[in-house]
């Protein structure tokens, strides 16, 4: 919700702060700037604090950070809230798949990650669907503030659900914890986490550019703030069904490569039909490919947590890979707005967007074919 919260106050925010076109796109990506510089340091010291001490921290940092954004009296002072906040949302991304492996049994796995795998579009679309309503009736500092309360209370319901235990047993069991060189080394050292990490960044790219961007879009078309909150919600919550479908169909021995490729595709096929086709088809045949678009696409990021978690050689490796993966992922994240609203402001505005992200969509192809690759004898 604190990644989906900025979407559609950013009409709002551009107008009291004078923000140009670019300087939305990074305030729209600056969220995820600590994942970008510091995921796998954060993965490496979760692991050593403790899964449920990471958690808790990060919430907390969300919760006071999204305070002191509500307080920002200048366009610089929110971006740097922004980025805090970041670092916060890495936190809790780090540890909580983490926690899901040490808590489900193995061959519950791939499921749960792929509910996991929602968090992401389901609190989108959550900050969507809200959003509007809070900004138009208290102004958007009063909805910072609001989920500010609202991290502070999920840190509370996590102190309270979640007992000491669980970091204790954050390492491997049956002998002492390994010491980091080791981890980091058997966690690095292998190509596949760093081509989980540029999938990943490929997908991340796309999908935050499309959501971030379309209710400025929809508001351009003439639509109210609350009907563009709206629409963009449902395209964000129909990536959740993506998501739990993956974990299914994982679960029954579909192979990851397959469902790679599905999504990439339907992505770049979405996009074209609602950026590139603008002029060509109705409206609601542009809805219906964003939804496509987000739908399919959403078996990319539980797929991708599944191998993550399964590529690591131990638990205590577990929060170090998640990180490389949000990474490459938030790198994706923070180059995908600013460089798509870049290229629609020199190629003929909204409509060359496809572009970009059809570009994301065929390297990301790519990669999942070399990672489903089978390893040499």
């Amino acid at each position: 919700m604190h990644v989906g919260k900025l979407p559609t106050a950013l009409p709002l925010l551009r107008a009291e702060f004078g923000l140009g076109l670019v300087q939305a796109g990074f305030l729209l990506s600056l969220v995820q700037a600590a994942g970008m510089a510091l995921a796998l340091a954060l993965g490496l010291a979760a692991g050593r604090i403790g899964l449920r001490r990471a958690l808790l921290l990060g919430l907390l940092v969300l919760a006071g950070a999204s305070a002191g954004g509500a307080w920002a009296g200048q366009a610089a002072a929110l971006l740097v809230w922004r980025a805090v906040e970041g670092l916060g949302f890495l936190l809790v991304s780090v540890a909580a798949p983490a926690l899901i492996r040490s808590l489900v049994p193995p061959q519950r796995l791939s499921l749960s990650m792929g509910l996991w795998g929602t968090y992401m579009p389901a609190g989108t679309a959550l900050a969507l669907l809200l959003g509007p309503l809070a900004t138009d009736g208290a102004g958007w500092r009063a909805w910072w503030v609001a989920l500010a309360l609202l991290a502070a209370a999920a840190a509370a319901g996590a102190a309270w659900r979640f007992d000491g235990g669980i970091d204790a047993g954050a390492h491997v069991a049956g002998g002492p914890a390994p010491g980091w060189p080791a981890v980091l080394r058997a966690s690095v050292g292998a190509p596949g986490p760093w081509i989980v990490g540029a999938t990943f960044a490929c997908y991340a790219a796309q999908w935050l550019t499309v959501i971030g961007f379309l209710p400025s879009i929809h508001a351009e078309a003439g639509l109210t703030s609350t009907q563009a909150g709206a629409l963009t919600a449902l395209v964000a919550l129909v990536n959740v069904g993506g998501n739990v479908a993956a974990g299914r169909l994982l679960q029954r021995g579909w192979p990851p490569c397959r469902l790679l490729h599905l999504g990439f595709g339907a992505m770049a096929l979405g996009a074209w039909v609602a950026f590139g086709m603008h002029d060509e088809v109705p409206a609601l045949c542009r809805h219906a490919a964003l939804l496509w678009f987000s739908a399919v696409g959403g078996l990319i990021p539980a797929t991708l947590f599944t191998c993550a978690v399964r590529v690591a050689p131990g638990s205590a490796a577990v929060p170090v890979i998640v990180g490389l993966t949000i990474q490459c992922s938030a790198l994706g994240q923070f180059a995908g707005p600013p460089l798509a609203a870049a290229w629609a402001a020199t190629h003929g505005g909204w409509s060359a967007t496809w572009m970009a992200t059809g570009a994301a969509a065929a390297v990301g192809a790519l990669l999942a074919t070399r990672l489903c690759r089978p390893a040499p004898p």
